[in-house]
């Protein structure tokens, strides 16, 4: 009985490491560090350093990413910026001055900045209401 649950177990383990490779499962402390993780931060930061902007850089850095990652899902835009992000946290000295660039990755380069965006409504409803009381809060 018990050699029989030994051949059960080989196969068994077979196919889940063939599926888990098959999906592209990582464990979570390497999930930053994958080689396409890897070339697609190396590819943004060389090309925002030579002076190209984001959007051209974005594109090539996440096709390098969608292609070179052997999975069977899709990798979407947002995993992919993580994985740059992580890439370069992870490696700041092979990365040098990359980190200004980060923020565009989550975001439009040309948002307005800060005091010219429109306050919300409940913003404006709690800045009426701490008026009068400067301790309130």
């Amino acid at each position: 009985m018990a050699r029989n649950r030994n051949l059960i177990k080989i196969p068994l383990t077979a196919f889940t490491l063939t599926v888990c490779n098959l999906i592209g499962f990582a464990p979570p402390s390497q999930a930053g560090s994958t080689p396409s993780a890897t070339k697609g931060a190396e590819v943004y930061c060389f090309m925002r350093a030579s002076g190209n902007n984001h959007e051209v850089s974005w594109n090539a850095s996440y096709e390098i990413i969608k292609r070179q990652k052997s999975s069977l899902f899709k990798t979407s835009p947002k995993h992919a910026a993580v994985m740059i992000i992580e890439t370069v946290v992870d490696n700041p000295a092979d990365f040098n001055n990359c980190g200004t660039y980060l923020g565009d990755l989550f975001g439009p380069s040309d948002a307005l900045p800060m005091s010219e965006q429109r306050p919300t409504e409940t913003a404006e409803v709690r800045s009426e209401i701490n008026k009068g009381d400067r301790y309130s809060y």
